[in-house]
């Protein structure tokens, strides 16, 4: 079975990244950031850009001094929970989706406020996003594949360039698990 992960694992990657790329690790940056009193993101974001600090780390620094918004805080059950509390005849989608992928390769899931994301070991694939009370929305990173078919421009990302609607589990066929498939192959 894939794993599911929630932000923690952003927020550790991030903090990788700020340790390899400055050399010093969440904690010390939280103690220069504190002897500087900085009363406003948009002033700490130039601060630590000037400091070579920048991207997902940067992001992170802040939400260390500023508060981490609640979503970012919540488990990835309680984020899929939320994104179906309103929809719940939709979340078998989800389920059915999950459960395809597992035949895919390695995949991680990563739940957010608003979608789920699948993550090969080298990059997002797919993301799932309810997008009406009767709809999901099935984004596919697909190089060199146009709109046609089931397959519609897509709306959810902007490296997702088609999607695919669907409305209930038995939509995800063999069609679409070939171009989950295919989109996995790209992106691994």
């Amino acid at each position: 079975m894939n794993e599911i992960r929630d932000w923690e694992a952003m927020r550790a990657m991030a903090a990788r990244l700020l340790q390899e790329r400055t050399g010093e690790d969440v904690d010390t940056w939280n103690r220069r950031i504190q002897t500087r009193r900085f009363i406003d993101e948009e002033t700490l974001r130039q601060w630590l850009t000037r400091e070579g600090v920048t991207g997902y780390a940067q992001s992170l620094l802040v939400m260390e001094q500023f508060g981490y918004p609640d979503y970012l805080l919540a488990s990835a059950d309680a984020l899929i929970d939320a994104q179906y509390a309103d929809r719940p005849q939709l979340r078998p989608i989800l389920d059915t989706v999950i459960q395809a992928t597992a035949g895919l390769g390695r995949v991680t899931i990563q739940a957010r406020k608003g979608y789920v994301s699948f993550v090969s070991p080298r990059r997002t694939f797919a993301r799932l996003r309810p997008t009406t009370k009767n709809r999901v929305d099935l984004g596919l990173r697909l190089e060199g594949v146009k709109a046609g078919g089931r397959l519609v421009p897509s709306k959810i990302q902007e490296t997702m360039k088609v999607q695919i609607g669907l409305s209930s589990p038995e939509e995800v066929d063999s069609e679409v698990l070939d171009w989950l498939q295919l989109a996995y192959d790209q992106n691994c």
